[in-house]
């Protein structure tokens, strides 16, 4: 009898033991079904950068935390090289490229795109005292841009792209822009978006051509097969159009509604 006892406490020590690591394993892949991991380029006022308390901020990242609310889950924002963007996504190591993402037709190939939510064009920004006015005065110049980034694909379609002096590839347009004000460059091909927010900031300091190279849309990346993210992600930026959330973020960052519906 006593070892009778002995081997029913055993077993159920075992089954305890069994049961608890069953849990634990579960509690584990439960918790990493409700992390969306969001990779972004953490320079790219105003859609996603960091604030002058290291906090990062942005139009993309208002949206992003709306929108994962809506889907009930718990997001985390990382900076990512930007030229590594998609093999970041295709490893696993990030799950949406959400930052001011420009759909493209190459990009296609590699990622499931969200229908797109906002509007932008690639323009030439150049110092305010510049004697540069149209695109055709970019030959002969120096140009900088982002690195692997749609400005560079909207330059290399531009005929003027063959007349220009130089190209100077930059990590971010932060970079890009210090050059432009120390006199290092004579231009710089950027988003709209994000040039106008500066030209707020730094009054005076730039002006933008009015010819632009190449209107363009923002989407979200989400890893090619993973069908089911993207449809969960839609239907809560349909919801936030639906309820009015996407028109109070852009009018918080942009002024006003800028958001595709």
């Amino acid at each position: 009898m006593k070892r009778l006892a002995m081997m029913v406490l055993l077993l159920l020590s075992v089954f305890a033991i069994m049961t608890g690591c069953s849990s634990d394993a579960s509690s584990k892949k439960e918790e990493k079904d409700n992390a969306l991991i969001i990779g972004i380029d953490d320079k790219f006022a105003p859609m996603g950068f960091r604030d002058e308390n290291n906090e990062i901020v942005g139009f993309d990242i208002d949206y992003a935390k709306a929108a994962s609310e809506k889907m009930g889950m718990e997001v985390t924002f990382q900076p990512i090289d930007w030229k590594t963007k998609e093999a970041e996504l295709s490893s696993g190591r990030i799950d949406l490229i959400w930052n001011g993402y420009t759909i493209t037709d190459e990009r296609k190939e590699k990622v499931l795109f969200t229908k797109p939510y906002l509007k932008n064009a690639q323009v030439v920004v150049t110092l305010a005292d510049s004697e540069l006015t149209k695109l055709d005065d970019l030959e002969g110049k120096v140009v900088g841009l982002q690195s692997l980034s749609s400005a560079s694909d909207a330059l290399n379609a531009a005929p003027i792209k063959e007349k220009i002096k130089t190209v100077t590839e930059f990590a971010d347009n932060v970079q890009a822009l210090t050059d432009l004000k120390s006199g290092r460059l004579d231009a710089v091909i950027i988003d709209e978006i994000v040039i106008n927010y500066y030209m707020t900031k730094e009054k005076d300091t730039f002006k933008v051509l009015d010819e632009s190279l190449a209107p363009e849309e923002y989407g979200i990346g989400v890893k090619k097969g993973n069908e089911e993210l993207l449809e969960k992600l839609q239907k809560a930026l349909d919801e936030l159009n639906e309820d009015g959330t996407a028109s109070e973020i852009s009018t918080k960052w942009f002024g006003e509604d800028k958001v595709l519906k």
